[in-house]
């Protein structure tokens, strides 16, 4: 698809190469990411050095893990109400907790984060409330937050689309000389999609400051990532559009809001876009219409347990001597009141206005939507 965007502003075409060279030596090699995840924190709770990452400071590790605690409750308390009939469906990030936080902590206030519909989590951790999250998964038509007040993105269903519009909101921002940087969030499934082409070759092109952040859990519903890619890492997709590439282990809160953060100051310095890809796992079914056990086994899950976000963090959190009891109770209360405030909400009965059917299909009602609506009116009256 050609996307005609007039002429570019000065700079606009700049060789991405070219700033490649101001975070190493130059040449290619600068693109390409690590032979491994970064990790600053493995699954037993031990520190570990990388000289290009630093380790976050013992206060923001801590204020994160409170998120990571909330995050838990939320799926938790989403599926309970998936079962209960309260919400239609719900694609639980169960696991992938670390990268729900991390995505929301790094972007400033007037940043904007584009999310997935498996990232309630990210956007509730950017400050939308709860109930205005899980509107859109109870199958209300009204869903939603307004976008604007938390710079986040509705949730989007279709893969990748919204990486477009997360290229098209860091290309204005650009254009207007504001310091924005874009967030977007996606799946593995997504990056075999045609607008994960686009999003990323506009965006290096143009120079936007826009991070991709791929969340790879392994699957794209009952795909596996063999049978859609064969590259050393979706990371090295980013060579191929002249811009870096880094892989994080996506289990480590440490680690993942040290290389995202690293990105974001990247592209609000002015050097560009960057993809970063989480290596994570989905712990659940894809969403509570599917079966799971169609295409994994239970033992490929439970290898998965000890490399738990939560546990890791809070292992290491304790033997800093920077969580105790205390803390971990007030963290498992404030999570619990907003699982609270979920219930109450979605077990709230809404009283439907068939009329609003015709409300928001056309300015003006065509003569058709009228006669329907007045035989609505007609039979709903005689119903009543």
């Amino acid at each position: 698809m050609t996307i005609s965007t007039g002429n570019p502003p000065p700079g606009a075409m700049d060789d991405p190469r070219r700033d490649a060279r101001r975070f190493g030596t130059a040449g290619s090699s600068d693109l390409l990411p690590s032979d491994s995840p970064v990790q600053l924190v493995d699954p037993d709770g031990v520190h570990r050095h990388d000289d290009r990452y630093p380790l976050p400071d013992g206060d923001s590790l801590r204020s994160a893990y409170a998120r990571l605690i909330a995050g838990r409750r939320i799926n938790d308390q989403a599926n309970a109400l998936v079962r209960q009939g309260r919400l239609a469906v719900y694609p639980s990030s169960h696991g992938q907790e670390a990268c729900q936080v991390a995505a929301a902590v790094v972007l400033d206030k007037n940043d904007w984060l584009f999310p997935t519909y498996r990232d309630t989590v990210a956007v509730i951790s950017r400050g939308v409330e709860p109930l205005q999250v899980l509107t859109l998964l109870r199958g209300d038509w009204h869903s939603g937050y307004d976008p604007y007040e938390h710079n986040t993105a509705p949730q989007a269903t279709p893969l990748a689309t919204q990486l477009l519009h997360a290229v098209g909101v860091a290309h204005a921002a650009k254009l207007k000389g504001e310091d924005t940087v874009v967030l977007a969030m996606c799946g593995d499934g997504a990056t075999s999609e045609g607008d994960f082409h686009e999003a990323l070759n506009f965006a290096a092109v143009f120079h936007v400051p826009v991070v991709f952040f791929v969340q790879n859990n392994e699957y794209a519903i009952s795909v596996p990532l063999a049978s859609q890619s064969v590259a050393p890492s979706l990371a090295h997709k980013a060579i191929g559009y002249g811009m870096p590439g880094e892989r994080v282990d996506g289990n480590d809160l440490a680690a993942l809001l040290s290389v995202l953060g690293a990105a974001v100051d990247r592209a609000r310095e002015g050097h560009g876009p960057s993809l970063v890809e989480a290596h994570t796992y989905r712990m659940q079914a894809h969403t509570n219409a599917d079966d799971a056990t169609r295409y994994r086994t239970e033992e490929d899950v439970q290898k998965w347990v000890p490399r738990d976000p939560i546990a890791r963090m809070r292992t290491y959190l304790r033997g800093l001597n920077l969580l105790d009891d205390a803390a971990e109770a007030g963290f498992a209360a404030d999570a619990e009141d907003i699982a609270a405030a979920m219930r109450d909400g979605l077990n709230t009965d809404v009283e439907p206005d068939p009329q609003e059917l015709f409300n928001h299909v056309y300015t003006r009602r065509t003569p058709q939507l009228i006669e329907q609506a007045n035989l609505l009116r007609d039979e709903l009256s005689r119903q009543a």
